[in-house]
């Protein structure tokens, strides 16, 4: 069967509702194909190879076609491979690992999916996928046992099939010596007692229309639902919580240092005596949106209590606070170049938070936390949404000082709202003050919108940096760039300011010289 016959064949099966997942689906399926055919796969040649391959992608989230990188199409047959393993009990689990190489002058593809970059990492780093029998836990499980043996997740991308297996891939460094086949034999013999611990979490299939085999939530009356995609529930025992201190209180609920399975952590507990219908969306939100991602710059959820009386949410502990309290209850500073990193740190989280179609809706300082090594990750989720199909939403969200004009106003707006809240950060950054000080929230909104408010930029600011800003807070959306190409600019200014302080080290060097032979 040729490609155009059999793509015109499947067509006519779809209906109007799925049309166009289906025809994105088929053009990735189709240059994939046509990728294998050019490298002289021989599979190609097989009989029922098209279909076999169709059926792969038919098995998988629409995500997943979305993330596939045509130009490594091979990649798609080292899935299809690894869930057919899986699916036999005698060869599951069934484990890839391979080098990747990092060019990081180019910062090209670290994996095999299209969001997979690197930037900068020492050593190497290695792509594990994994597949097997899905069950409640398993992500979370494969998480920490990469931990326990020393391995850094710097990307994951975790998929399940409508049949029930799983498809993970992790991009990791720290295993530097001992050798592929090692981790690879490492991870075979510790899986099996992952899965066994997933074995008493109640878990039921179902089958609705064009989902079966898909797991749903069993809790509880009066539990709080969260939506379910085929990761994981992620639910926590609250017994295995140790509360330390209080860290902040608000309105909704407090923030504790605490510590899990002995891991530092901070738990966010809802306050239950006042959880109405918008609370328990917001917590239900940020659950589903927080065990969706994984990246280096994006807080790492833990897991959750989602059984009153107590509703929490945990997550990694971040020992440096809040980029808020350094500036303004600590008084630090950030010099050009630090600054600049924390730009950049800001701008990958937040493009890899766009790349999975997630709008944070709150971006601004109080919600950026620093680790014990300064690295930089955006947090609090509570007002974060999946971005809709149409590409735009609508109602007043965030708070109105980092606030976009569109939002104030209540128009339709899409993920260009968070680049203007960036710029709003930048600001923060370099000034150290809160926006608008001298105005109240609502006088800095109506002045935003009717007058074109924003905040004085100090003098002698970098050229660099005047522009940046100038280009992120822009009245109309559309101009402000994407967060993916701000990465490559900061990256570019933080070069340019490295070597104009070099340039000036040496001219200081040189006249010191001068005055000592003179």
């Amino acid at each position: 069967m040729g490609d155009s016959e059999s793509c015109s064949s499947r067509q006519s099966e779809w209906s109007p509702v799925q049309g166009r997942k289906r025809r994105q689906k088929a053009a990735v399926f189709n240059e994939v194909l046509e990728r294998l055919k050019e490298l002289d796969v021989e599979e190609t040649a097989e009989h029922g190879f098209e279909d076999e391959l169709w059926a792969h992608f038919s098995m998988l989230p629409d995500r997943y076609t979305l993330d596939v990188n045509t130009e490594r199409a091979e990649d798609v047959l080292r899935h299809k491979k690894l869930l057919s393993l899986a699916r036999d009990p005698l060869t599951r689990p069934a484990v890839d690992v391979r080098l990747v190489q990092v060019l990081l002058e180019d910062a090209v593809h670290s994996s095999f999916f299209k969001g997979g970059k690197a930037f900068g990492f020492d050593g190497p780093l290695h792509e594990i996928t994994i597949s097997t029998k899905d069950k409640p836990k398993l992500l979370s499980g494969l998480t920490s046992l990469m931990s326990e043996i020393g391995l850094n997740i710097q990307e994951a991308h975790a998929f399940c099939t409508i049949d029930g297996y799983s498809l993970d891939v992790f991009v990791v460094d720290g295993w530097e010596h001992k050798g592929i086949e090692h981790l690879r034999n490492t991870l075979v013999k510790e899986i099996p007692n992952i899965e066994k611990q997933s074995v008493g979490v109640k878990q039921e299939l179902v089958s609705p229309a064009g989902g079966q085999g898909q797991r749903s939530n069993t809790f509880p009356p009066n539990n709080v639902e969260i939506p379910f995609d085929g990761i994981d529930v992620w639910e926590i025992n609250t017994k295995l919580l140790d509360f330390e201190y209080k860290i902040a209180s608000g309105s909704n609920g407090d923030l504790y240092k605490g510590s899990f399975r002995s891991q530092d952590v901070a738990i966010k507990v809802f306050k239950t005596e006042f959880i109405n219908g918008d609370m328990q969306r917001e917590f239900s939100q940020e659950v589903y949106i927080l065990r969706k991602v994984r990246h280096k710059n994006v807080i790492q959820f833990i897991g959750a209590c989602t059984r009153p009386p107590l509703l929490c949410v945990v997550t990694e502990f971040m020992p440096g606070g809040s980029v808020y309290d350094f500036l303004h209850k600590q008084k630090g500073i950030f010099k050009l170049p630090a600054l600049l990193k924390v730009a950049i740190d800001v701008s990958k989280g937040m493009s890899y938070l766009h790349h999975n179609n997630i709008i944070h809706r709150d971006l601004k300082a109080a919600n950026l936390l620093m680790d014990e090594n300064d690295v930089v990750k955006i947090a609090d989720f509570g007002v974060a949404r999946v971005q809709l199909q149409s590409g735009v939403m609508t109602a007043e969200t965030g708070t109105y000082r980092w606030m976009a004009p569109e939002v104030i106003e209540h128009k339709p707006y899409n993920h260009k709202a968070d680049v203007f809240s960036f710029g709003i950060v930048l600001w923060e950054l370099l000034t150290g003050k809160l926006p608008y000080a001298n105005l109240t929230p609502l006088q800095a909104a109506v002045g935003v919108v009717q007058k074109g408010l924003r905040p004085t930029i100090p003098r002698h600011t970098h050229p660099l940096i005047v522009e940046l800003l100038e280009k992120c807070w822009q009245q109309e959306p559309s101009l402000r760039p994407e967060f993916s190409e701000l990465i490559g600019i900061l990256q570019f200014m933080a070069e340019k300011v490295s070597d104009e302080e070099r340039a000036s080290k040496k001219r200081n060097l040189g006249e010191s010289c001068q005055l000592m032979n003179a």
